[in-house]
């Protein structure tokens, strides 16, 4: 019996080694390419990049895993206790693997086999780590033994803080969001420290399977779910019973958080400054490396920007007829139907809405139906009505197909598509998505910081950033460069140019070029070729000085890369951007100083180093710890001086005149020294102004996004002009006028505006012409570009004005 015995025991002690050894073998197989764990220490997950307004404002997130990481100092206890209670309620208590859990789970699975159900899993959130971060999701078992011995291997390696801190920053939540704080945003618009127990525990529940607790597809499988979480909390004692059954009775509350843009009037800029953030640093560092973006945008400002370009735009098309219904739909069921039609998303103020019926009156009218967070259609009938004196300018056609018309059911047929806009008294205003385009930028002239930026009507409607991409011919406010370039070389504000018609002949072909509105004045200063923006005497000037200057001038101020020296350059007939003329007409508000424009004042990494800052400027002894009767410290400028600063105050003086008497007088109406300069493109295709006050620069331009007249008397002055006006006052609003700054060493000198000659005293002509030290008013009344006249009288008989232009000098012609 022994002696069997002993037999028996020699065949188990056998089997047991040759079991051993095949273990040993399989686990020798298995970890000769297990992964290294301590990758784990330099983990650095995929981080969404924010961008802020100036003042700190959420602009737009970007990533492509929305994930935003958390210490797990900064965790509450309520979550922590929420994803233990649902995942792993022994891990502080277990080496890797629950030996409990294990067996349950196998216990489960027998019980149901055959079943059809999906096994249960016993994985502890170590082993979750593992896989997550350093195998694959496969089923097989080979996987889970290494995910085990991982897990052995990284209890032993970190703490059980740091394993936790892990998983609840890279765990897939849904909706693309990752990690505890990207899915309360994603989710709940919240911090993770805002969450109340039914949210905590509803984020809880989805690391199991996000897609069968979707908030609204499966709302009541999610309900189930995230109450057996709760009652898991209350039973393990984190939470009271009485606050557990409260949180059971909540909804979901999901309310998804808004993608891209957040701040209101922001898209166009931000848009921009992604771009920029791409080309400087590539589409990973944008999409996953967590940078934050601090940008010069005002919102303020650029609220003012976005209101008043909308304006102007609006006023010319309104003016120039209705286009039509966007779209016509049946109206048996006008809600589901009118639901479908995307709205301008970045356009609030106006609403999709249906013509019902339309009399000599108005138009009954109803609106798009809401829709809730998941895109759900809200199922209400919300009517209104449009009054005949509410939609007046729709009566005539912009097609040109059809005959005015005389009343709104005239303009309207049942089924019509159109925009509105609520005003008081429950009654709305139609309004239309503008044909006509164009960009404003606001800028700081002593930093190049751009303050605004609006690329277009709307970036629902068009994202092409008609500030920074389209380029169009500045026309006429380009001039004070080439006048810059003269006032820099040797001519003075007071110089006299004819303005008379001129032949170019180039190649074989004859240009002449005409003021606008035909017409010549005759021998006239630089100030009154600024002031009227006379053609003529642009262009003698610039023959007088070589385009090759003006070219060089052109280039100097960032305008152009590469001017081609032809004199209708001087014109403004090459192509630029809205942004470059600010840039360049800042250099001139400063007194001449380069600048260098910028959307993005500092850009920080996920660990919060700078990599990029966009003030140059030096300031020694800033950071003193104490004061110990020391100066104070001063910012040292060491940006190039691209234009004298005499010259860029004389400029500035010539185009003040352009808006007191000018060819913007009486559009611009601010109570602080104001320089600018309207532009006209040849067949009024684009109009243009650009102005400054001492401390902000702005400039737009208004055209067709294919070039197309604007129609006769659509200039920058009639157009521009005024939504500058109304742009200034609101930006300028509550801030303290001052004026620009004298050179010192300019001396004033009153002369003849018309013959730039030093006034006689009681001369009604007299003003006061800002002169660089050795020069000053002529002394022999001498005309630039009149040599090709015979004689004096010649020129008197060049245009009915010239006459009058000399008859108040004192001292002969030439």
């Amino acid at each position: 019996m022994i002696r069997l015995i002993g037999y028996f025991f020699g065949i188990g002690t056998v089997f047991f080694l040759g079991v051993a050894g095949a273990v040993a073998l399989y686990l020798g197989s298995v970890t000769k390419d297990l992964p290294d764990y301590e990758v784990l220490n330099s983990y650095a997950p995929p981080v969404t990049t924010r961008m802020h307004a100036g003042n700190g404002a959420l602009m737009a997130e970007y990533a492509r895993e929305r994930r935003l990481y958390l210490p797990i100092q900064a965790i509450p206890d309520r979550v922590k206790a929420a994803f233990l209670s649902a995942e792993d309620k022994n891990f502080y208590q277990h080496p890797g693997v629950d030996v409990t859990g294990l067996f349950r789970a196998i216990v489960v699975n027998v019980q149901n086999m055959g079943s059809g159900r999906r096994p249960v899993g016993a994985s502890t959130i170590t082993q979750q780590v593992a896989k997550n971060f350093l195998l694959s999701s496969d089923q097989t078992i080979d996987r889970k033994v290494k995910e085990a011995i991982l897990s052995f291997r990284i209890e032993q390696a970190y703490s059980k803080d740091r394993i936790l801190e892990l998983y609840l920053n890279e765990i897939f939540f849904g909706l693309n969001s990752y990690g505890i704080a990207g899915a309360a945003l994603t989710y709940f618009d919240k911090s993770v420290t805002e969450l109340t127990i039914a949210e905590t525990a509803y984020l809880a529940a989805l690391p199991k399977g996000p897609s069968n607790y979707h908030p609204f597809r499966r709302a009541e499988a999610a309900i189930e779910r995230r109450n057996w979480v709760i009652d898991r909390m209350v039973e393990n004692g984190y939470v009271t019973q009485s606050d557990g059954a409260d949180a059971k009775t909540k909804p979901l509350g999901v309310t998804p958080r808004h993608r891209g843009s957040y701040l209101f009037a922001s898209e166009y800029f931000s848009e921009e400054v992604r771009r920029q953030i791409i080309e400087r640093y590539g589409d990973n560092a944008l999409y996953e490396g967590g940078l934050s973006v601090r940008t010069s945008l005002d919102p303020r400002i650029q609220a003012a920007a976005r209101k008043t370009l909308q304006k102007g735009l609006l006023s010319y098309d309104e003016r120039r007829g209705f286009h039509g219904p966007i779209k016509t739909i049946e109206i048996g069921d006008w809600g589901v139907e009118l639901a479908k039609i995307e709205a301008f998303s970045d356009v609030p103020e106006w609403k999709l809405a249906v013509v019902l019926s339309a009399d000599d009156g108005g138009a009954d009218i109803g609106l798009q139906p809401s829709k809730e967070a998941s895109g759900k259609v809200v199922e209400e009938r919300v009517t209104g009505r449009i009054e005949a004196e509410n939609m007046k300018w729709a009566y005539r056609s912009a097609k040109g197909d059809r005959k005015s018309a005389k009343s709104p059911a005239g303009v309207f047929n049942v089924g019509d598509v159109v925009y509105v806009e609520p005003i008081e008294g429950g009654t709305y205003r139609l309004r239309q998505p503008p044909k006509v385009q164009g960009g404003l930028v606001a800028m700081d002239p002593h930093t190049g910081r751009v303050l605004a930026m609006v690329g277009g009507f709307s970036y629902g409607q068009s994202e092409f950033n008609r500030a920074t991409q389209a380029m169009r011919q500045p026309g006429s406010s380009f001039k004070p460069f080439v006048y810059a370039a003269a006032l820099d070389n040797g001519y003075t504000p007071a110089s006299v140019i004819m303005d008379a018609p001129i032949e170019i002949v180039a190649g074989g072909q004859v240009w002449r070029p005409q003021n606008y509105g035909g017409g010549s004045a005759g021998p006239s200063t630089l100030r009154l070729g600024i002031e009227r923006s006379r053609n003529l005497m642009t262009v003698r000037l610039a023959n007088d000085m070589g385009m090759n200057l003006v070219a060089e001038y052109s280039e100097r101020f960032g305008i152009y890369d590469k001017m081609l020296p032809v004199l209708a350059m001087s014109l403004g007939s090459g192509e630029t951007t809205v942004l470059r003329m600010v840039s360049a007409y800042s250099v001139l508000a400063n007194g001449g100083k380069q600048i260098k424009p910028s959307l993005i004042d500092r850009i920080q990494d996920r660990y919060g180093k700078t990599i990029f800052r966009h003030e140059e400027r030096t300031c020694e002894n800033c950071n003193a710890t104490d004061w110990e009767n020391q100066d104070e410290p001063t910012l040292v400028d060491n940006r190039e001086q691209v234009l004298d600063p005499m010259t860029a105050y004389q400029i500035t003086s010539m185009m003040e005149g352009v808006v007191t008497r000018g060819t913007a007088a009486g559009k611009i109406k601010l109570d602080r020294p104001t320089a600018g300069k309207t532009g006209t493109t040849n067949d009024e295709k684009d109009a243009w102004f650009v102005g400054y006050t001492p401390d902000l620069v702005a400039g737009l331009y208004i055209g067709f996004d294919s070039p197309a007249p604007l129609g006769r008397g659509a200039t920058g002055g009639s157009l521009s002009a005024p939504i500058f006006n109304e742009f200034m006052q609101a930006a300028l609003e509550g801030t303290k006028p001052t004026k620009f700054i004298v050179p010192e060493g300019m001396q004033f000198i009153a002369v003849n505006r018309k013959t730039g000659m030093q006034a006689n005293e009681g001369d009604p002509d007299t003003i006061m012409e800002a002169f660089k030290p050795g020069t000053g008013p002529a002394d022999v009344f001498s005309v630039i570009g009149g040599e090709e006249f015979a004689s004096p009288e010649e020129i008197l008989k060049s245009s009915p004005q010239a006459n009058q232009a000399v008859t108040g000098g004192s001292g002969g012609l030439f």
